[in-house]
């Protein structure tokens, strides 16, 4: 299991970057606009991960990534902070010792990459595949979500 990133939504793009990047001193390593999905992530590093950053690619680590989404909306109940990122192995065979410990499995990984959990504090944690998506299978191709993720 490997740390990736810390999510935190953000109400003003222009002022966030602003402060972690022009006063804080993060550097911008990565930015996805979605049209589709109407929000910007931007992922940024401390200047002496730089090189850890660049070195694991696309999913570079450690970050803070900015999400920006493009409708206003009012975050409550700790919304403003979106999740803790780890990348596993296996991500089928982490979901099923999870759900053998007790855990629920808010997204299950339908596409073979990506699922969340919550901890006991409601903390929402994204699990992502190590390198590429797994092919769909039962039973998590099937599997509906459960609560909120």
């Amino acid at each position: 299991m490997r740390y990736l990133h810390t999510m935190v939504r953000v109400t003003d793009l222009d002022a966030a970057l602003d402060f972690y990047v022009t006063k804080f001193g993060l550097v911008e390593t990565r930015r996805i606009e979605s049209e589709k999905g109407r929000f910007t992530l931007v992922f940024l590093a401390a200047p002496d991960d730089l090189d850890a950053v660049k070195a694991t690619g696309s999913r570079g680590r450690p970050t803070l990534e900015l999400t920006y989404n493009w409708d206003p909306e009012t975050y409550t109940g700790g919304r403003n902070f979106g999740h803790l990122a780890y990348e596993v192995d296996d991500i089928y065979a982490t979901c099923e010792a999870l759900m053998k410990a007790g855990v629920t499995i808010n997204r299950p990984p339908r596409d073979g990459n990506m699922a969340f959990i919550r901890s006991p504090d409601n903390i929402s944690i994204e699990l992502l595949q190590k390198g590429d998506a797994k092919p769909p299978a039962e039973p998590w191709a099937s599997m509906a979500n459960t609560g909120v993720w």
